[in-house]
């Protein structure tokens, strides 16, 4: 293959002659236009992107302009009063999504932001983007690390809320790319968190932390009280670490924070990485499926939240949330620092719920039941949700039979019995 020198500068065949001295140095005044030319090209191009950079941070087709301001605002419009104005961050994945259209549909203004990444196929998010859209909510395509486009947004709207609901999700992935977790969870989060600190107003933030941040905490089941200093995984230690940086921001930048602590959340348009939804898809094609047991062949238990009652905890949290305290990123007095679990208080053991799922798709599950490795996954999860239901009202309802009877009517609605749709 030519090398770049080579197609700039082509070889003529034979030799020179001294008879073609004249046209040799035509034929360098020529290469020389031409390299030249090269060069304005280049730096007509790099002036370019500089620009659109400027304008539009490093997503130079996705945001920016008039027409994307207008698509802004217009979702971003509060139409009840007394009502918020919220960016969710992950608004095309799966809470996010849900959480979005609760908000919505009761009235409040709603712009979502989410890059669309492939940590599964993005068809998925492309299709829950649609959902959005139907009811008028725009989804900015964008980094939480992009420093510029937060700083534009918070420009266009005066937020009143921001509900942090991207992450890099997942136990066993930070086995493969540790650093997904880091981008996104800890320089993401801190990234956001600048942008609402300069914010004046400041917003109000919420954010989803995770069960996962008590680790190898044997007492249960959990509560906020509980030690959460041994993490098990790298994703849980994201989170851990997420929970001191945002209590950073509040003491000293005045933000008002609340972090939710979500137990196994579950439902339609849920997750492809999540264990309910694999064993559905591998069920119904006649897989095996992997069953983890822990050590003494104990079953793996979860505390199997669905989705509606995430969504209450997560509005209940935006409702009941006091006011940020700074300006300008000064803090002018204490504000409120929250933490609480949003599980379903039943654990459920894993067997248990491939039985319930074998009942409502009709199939006998082939099962391989195997020791759990140690790839960062723990053996039991239990909220205590005492805190939430005093200070929110929060009050699950829905069992793991009815959701997951709820589950698997939208998956056979959404890719069929055979898997009609991309494979994730």
């Amino acid at each position: 293959m030519p090398s770049l020198e080579d197609e700039l500068f082509p070889s003529t065949p034979g030799k020179f002659k001294d008879r073609s001295n004249r046209k040799f140095h035509r034929c360098l005044a020529s290469t020389s236009t031409m390299f030249l030319w090269a060069l304005f090209l280049i730096a007509l191009t790099a002036l370019y992107i500089s620009f659109q950079s400027f304008l539009g941070g490093g997503d130079t087709d996705k945001w920016g302009g008039i027409q994307w301001e207008r698509q802004v605002v217009a979702s971003a419009k509060v139409h009840r009063h007394g009502g918020f104005s919220v960016l969710v961050t992950g608004a095309a994945g799966f809470v996010g999504t849900h959480v979005s259209i609760a908000l919505k549909k009761r009235g409040d203004g709603v712009v979502g932001l989410d890059n669309f990444n492939h940590y599964y196929n993005p068809s998925l998010k492309r299709d829950r983007q649609k959902l959005l859209s139907q009811q008028d909510i725009f989804i900015v395509e964008g980094d939480l690390n992009n420093g510029r486009l937060l700083s534009k947004l918070f420009g266009v709207v005066e937020f009143t809320h921001v509900m942090h609901l991207a992450a890099q999700a997942g136990v066993r992935y930070a086995l493969e790319n540790p650093r997904s977790y880091i981008h996104s969870n800890i320089a993401g989060l801190v990234t956001l968190l600048e942008a609402c600190k300069n914010a004046d107003p400041q917003p109000v933030f919420v954010w989803a932390s995770s069960s996962s941040v008590y680790g190898l905490n044997e007492k249960v089941p959990f509560s906020e009280s509980d030690r959460t200093d041994q993490p098990a995984s790298l994703y849980a230690a994201t989170k851990k670490a997420g929970e001191e940086i945002a209590h950073t921001y509040n003491h000293i930048h005045g933000l008002s924070i609340t972090g939710l602590r979500f137990f196994t959340v579950y439902g339609p348009w849920g997750r492809p990485d999540m264990a309910y939804f694999s064993f559905t898809k591998n069920i119904l094609k006649g897989k095996a499926i992997t069953v983890y047991r822990g050590k003494n062949r104990v079953d793996l238990a979860r505390d199997f939240t669905y989705i509606d009652d995430i969504v209450k905890g997560c509005v209940a949290s935006l409702d009941t949330a006091g006011k940020s305290t700074g300006s300008g990123g000064k803090k002018r007095g204490p504000a409120p620092y929250r933490t609480y679990n949003l599980g379903n208080t039943s654990p459920v053991t894993v067997p248990m719920m491939v039985g319930i799922l074998e009942r409502h798709l009709k199939v006998k599950a082939k099962k391989n039941v195997v020791e759990m490795p140690g790839n960062g996954d723990v053996p039991y999860t239990h909220a205590n949700i005492t805190l939430a239901r005093i200070e929110l009202g929060y009050k699950p309802t829905t069992d793991l039979q009815t959701g997951l009877k709820k589950f698997v009517r939208w998956y056979l609605s959404y890719y069929g019995h055979t898997q009609g749709k991309a494979s994730y």
